[in-house]
């Protein structure tokens, strides 16, 4: 059985979610978003998969694949929150008639019904007071050139010989 993440990490994939998922599919699945959880009576109402070719702001092509999980955050009919187990059913039905990537980037869809629906990317599984949680953060735009560089710059700036170790023992 697979342990469920303790820590908070960002932009998992399907497939860690599914496998945190999976430590503890009885568990009730609260999803909490703008600082607070979805309704017990959430719904699963889309699932989407795409396989998306573009071109950045610096003229570099892109190609990645995505699914979408769209959540309508209502209270209906005094339920509790879905097991972790039915979420799982729900993308396993989804996938024996969409091909789904396990590695694909995973966005969450969700709104209330009456606000316009918000895109979110979520955090690692984990269990909380006899929950799973998931922590969904608004998925922000970004610049994948500036993204890429700013991952190198980090990279050499940690790196034994880069800029900030020149001086140091492990370049000698």
């Amino acid at each position: 059985m697979t342990a469920i993440d303790k820590t908070v990490s960002s932009d998992i994939t399907l497939g860690q979610l599914l496998d945190g998922l999976a430590a503890a599919p009885k568990a009730p699945l609260v999803f909490v978003y703008d600082g607070r959880p979805v309704k017990a009576g959430y719904h699963v109402t889309e699932v989407k998969a795409g396989a998306f070719s573009a071109l950045d702001c610096g003229a570099n092509p892109e190609t990645w694949s995505e699914m979408f999980v769209q959540l309508w955050d209502i209270d209906e009919g005094g339920r509790g929150h879905m097991p972790a187990g039915k979420f799982s059913a729900i993308i396993r039905k989804v996938s024996d008639h969409v091909r789904l990537d396990p590695a694909a980037k995973l966005t969450f869809e969700v709104s209330d019904g009456s606000r316009p629906m918000a895109l979110y990317y979520a955090s690692s599984p984990r269990l909380a007071e006899g929950r799973i949680e998931v922590i969904l953060a608004a998925r922000p735009a970004s610049c994948k050139p500036r993204d890429r560089w700013l991952t190198e710059k980090s990279a050499a700036a940690n790196s034994c010989c880069g800029p900030a170790m020149i001086s140091s023992k492990c370049c000698a």
